[in-house]
């Protein structure tokens, strides 16, 4: 079996390669990268024999065309912006992917990508992801499913990598047109601006309990088409107390707008932002690298209102390499996916989301195989 790891030397993504070298059984793994000595210095410590680097231009479609064929599986841990080409070029090549978070687009190509017995996956991370197979587990569960509220607590800097800067600042966004439709409520979606929304949930011993506010995730998407009986589904979130002072900050000064001024010279305050955040030395620094998951199942068992909630924990920072301790929790399971595609334990075809594509019970397993467990508690109500 081959894999293909795309951005395999990125921040979150070489938690991927790692992972996919301790326990994978392929025979070869390319991890092609846009920086060929960034990627070898993640490989080479490795000494596996399987593993390859090659490189890699994100922005080559025409590229992936060529690159795809022969692989048993693409594994996609490029910044969100290229989920969509990457998608469409597994499909269009027949090859089986996953990737990190998902775009509306991607299941327009379900039934195209179903013609062509394949299977991609979308948003296989820790939120979405980690989060979505919860949500199954808690499904499972129940007579009737009614409300899913997903709460994440994402213990990193604010500035790792440029990619990573701009998943942050896309989560304060005034203007993202996503925030038309943040959760789903009775059949409808509802918007909610950045900052909105508030409740105080306890998270892992690492992080403790936490403000999260309403942020326009893959999850709240894609569960209502999942379960039709649920009236609501939400995501909440929050990184740590400093970086929500900044932002908050910067939100309230205006400067993540995204129209031109002619003070800026025509540029929009969001670019001069970036650019300041990603120069800071402060934007690189953090006191706790974490990764804090809750998922709340509410609905029917037994004629019994009931309540499963389920609270992530892993390894903290002076065991699991400092930022490692963020990573490998949406890097990991980027890989678990993977592996679960080309074995074969995914057995569905055609571009679906964790919660219908992965196998629940294994899925879990291999987290917590690598350290990422979870409680559940369940609740009469």
């Amino acid at each position: 079996m081959r894999a293909l790891v795309l951005g395999g030397a990125g921040a979150v993504a070489k938690e991927t390669t790692r992972d996919l070298s301790a326990f994978s059984s392929f025979d070869e793994i390319v991890v092609a990268d846009g920086n060929v000595d960034a990627a070898q210095a993640i490989v080479e410590p490795l000494d596996d024999s399987r593993i390859t680097v090659i490189g890699f231009d994100a922005n080559d479609s025409h590229g992936m065309r060529d690159l795809f064929p022969g692989f048993d599986v693409v594994i996609n841990g490029l910044p969100f912006k290229y989920d969509l080409i990457v998608n469409q070029m597994c499909v269009e090549t027949g090859v089986n992917g996953l990737d990190l978070s998902s775009d509306d687009a991607q299941f327009a190509m379900h039934e195209e990508a179903k013609g062509k017995d394949m299977i991609f996956v979308p948003g296989v991370g820790a939120t979405p992801g980690i989060t979505n197979a919860l949500a199954a587990r808690g499904v499972s569960k129940l007579d009737r499913v009614d409300s899913v509220q997903i709460s994440f607590a994402a213990f990193r800097c604010l500035a790792p990598a440029p990619g990573l800067l701009t998943t942050t600042i896309w989560e304060f966004d005034p203007d993202e047109p996503a925030r038309e439709e943040t959760y789903f409520q009775d059949g409808t979606w509802v918007p909610a601006p950045p900052l909105s929304g508030e409740r105080r949930v306890r998270f892992h011993s690492q992080i403790g309990e936490q403000p999260v506010y309403f942020v326009p995730h893959d999850e709240a998407f894609s569960l209502p088409a999942s379960y039709p009986t649920l009236k609501h589904a939400s995501v909440r979130g929050c990184f740590p107390p400093h970086v929500m002072n900044m932002m908050r900050t910067f939100k309230e000064a205006g400067m993540l707008g995204t129209a031109p001024l002619d003070a800026l010279g025509g540029r929009a305050p969001v670019e001069l932002a970036r650019e300041l955040l990603l120069a800071l030395p402060w934007s690189k620094e953090n006191p706790v690298w974490a990764y804090g998951l809750v998922v709340e199942v509410e609905g029917e068992k037994d004629g019994q209102r009931t309540r499963l909630t389920y609270r992530t924990d892993h390894p903290p920072q002076d065991e699991w390499g400092g930022s490692s301790a963020y990573y490998k929790n949406v890097g990991i399971p980027l890989s678990i996916g993977g592996q679960l595609i080309a074995e074969g334990a995914v057995t569905v075809r055609g571009v679906l989301p964790p919660e219908v594509a992965m196998p629940t019970a294994r899925f879990l397993d291999e987290i917590a195989r690598r350290g990422i467990t979870y409680e559940e508690e369940v609740e009469s109500l």
